[in-house]
């Protein structure tokens, strides 16, 4: 990687977590406009970090085209979800769901569909528990919305399936274990969201669920590099 690249991956990476504090404040005070102005930045940041990081591929092959594309598909969700009503709501579920799909290609890109299950069974069973506990854990709530988020749910299930199956085929690279902490990061940041949609809407599901996000979305950023 060149040393412009990485200054740049570093400023980028510096814009998302400086933006953090004050994107926080902005929710605790419920200052939709303060929000509004703060949010776009963190993105941004992001995406500065992956437009530097993508040329160098880290170990990926044909991935990095993929985690481009779900990194800007996440900034879309972000800019959605950045307004009240069920039609942002479903604006930014699925921008979201199209970029955790994207996710799912990039993997797929890596290691075929088809030899995702030669490795471990653990993740397979832990994700699928997790996702069966997740929907039982929302079933009350959803309402009309439980085909849209039993859709997303085995979209961003596959997506972790798929980022322990390419670290299981390449366990000697680092960009696939950034890219599993990523999908973890991002699976927990997507709980938060359905616990403050669903359950209970409260600062404290963006006071972990934020952090876990913008830090999810980073490092699939690096995971490029």
């Amino acid at each position: 990687m060149s040393t412009l690249a990485l200054v740049v991956a570093i400023a980028g990476t510096a814009i998302t977590v400086l933006a953090m504090p004050p994107l926080l404040l902005a929710e605790c005070a419920a200052r939709a406009d303060l929000r509004r102005k703060i949010k776009p930045i963190a993105s941004l940041g992001f995406l500065i970090a992956a437009v530097a990081m993508a040329p160098w591929r880290g170990g990926f092959g044909e991935a990095p085209t993929w985690l481009a594309i779900g990194l800007v598909l996440g900034a879309v969700g972000d800019v959605a979800l950045m307004y009240d009503g069920e039609r942002a709501f479903l604006a930014g579920l699925g921008a979201f769901l199209l970029g955790h799909a994207a996710y799912v290609l990039g993997f797929a890109a890596e290691l075929p569909f088809a030899h995702w299950l030669d490795g471990s069974p653990v993740p397979l069973v832990a994700v699928a528990i997790a996702g069966v506990g997740a929907l039982a854990w929302l079933w009350r709530g959803l309402g009309s919305m439980k085909i849209p988020v039993i859709a997303y749910v085995l979209v961003i299930s596959a997506m972790v399936v798929g980022a322990f199956a390419v670290l299981g085929a390449s366990p000697g690279i680092r960009g696939p274990k950034v890219a599993v902490a990523a999908a973890l990061l991002f699976y927990a940041s997507d709980l938060s969201v359905a616990r403050d949609r669903f359950i209970d809407h409260a600062f404290i599901n963006r006071a972990w669920g934020l952090p876990a996000y913008y830090a999810g979305q980073l490092l699939f950023a690096w995971s490029m590099a």
